[in-house]
């Protein structure tokens, strides 16, 4: 009778898949969080960027683009100019200058060219250049009026606050081509040129400084650092795996 032999029975451990479904879960966040912070990239450069506005602008948008620099192309009509305020600049006691801007390829729109001083803004009446310029600015809507703003009277030619519908139709309105849409011109120099332009009664417009808070920095610096905390997080969790799947069981 012959008996068979029959060698120590080796174990193999059940092997395991690295990738779970919470793995994968862990794993897709980073890649979500990434696109969302590239997004608001895109966005923030979105807004930076002076747009052209197309030649019928829809009015009931433009909230929407309420602070986005614009470039706008045509000539001044200086027949309808409107002094607004009085305001006060560096001290100085003044008004806006508001002229309608007759585009070359389009509507006629509104644009606060900036400060004058009391003095200087009545010779702003005066111009007569019909020559051809390109201007930058920002999109605005009609301003927030408190209680103790006067009514404007536009037959008298006092404006004490924004309000562009008014203004557009004080302008010629519809029927003259003008758009309720209001836009204040944008000034890059420095102090120097605004105190020479201002000497010279030349309106100083605003800086290019958006004065409401931009949340997109903040978006971008959110999703970011999720993005880069998920991913130390997840291979954190798969080094830890591999290490627990390599012990004999």
């Amino acid at each position: 009778m012959s008996t068979t032999s029959q060698g120590p029975s080796s174990y193999r451990a059940k092997k395991e898949s690295l990738l779970t479904p919470t793995m994968l879960l862990v794993g897709l966040i980073p890649i979500f969080t990434f696109a969302l912070g590239t997004w608001q990239v895109q966005r923030l450069q979105w807004k930076r960027e002076p747009m052209y506005l197309p030649n019928h602008i829809n009015v009931a948008a433009v909230p929407d683009f309420a602070y986005r620099k614009v470039r706008v192309k045509g000539r001044w009509d200086y027949s309808h100019l409107m002094l607004l305020g009085p305001r006060v600049r560096d001290g100085s006691v003044g008004y806006h200058v508001v002229v309608p801007f007759v585009r070359s390829n389009g509507s006629t729109v509104l644009v606060d060219r900036g400060f004058v001083s009391k003095e200087l803004a009545d010779n702003m009446r005066n111009l007569s250049d019909e020559s051809e310029v390109e201007i930058l600015g920002m999109l605005r809507t009609s301003h927030d009026r408190n209680r103790f703003t006067p009514d404007n009277k536009p037959e008298k030619g006092e404006w004490y606050w924004v309000d562009v519908g008014a203004m557009a139709d004080y302008a010629g309105g519809e029927k003259a081509g003008v758009q309720p849409v209001f836009i204040e011109e944008i000034f890059e120099g420095h102090a120097g040129d605004a105190s020479l332009r201002a000497a010279h009664g030349i309106p100083v417009g605003r800086l290019p400084i958006v004065d409401v808070r931009n949340a997109h920095a903040s978006y971008i610096i959110t999703w970011y650092s999720l993005s880069a905390f998920t991913s130390i997080m997840f291979v954190r969790l798969l080094m830890k795996r591999r290490a627990s799947a390599r012990l004999p069981r």
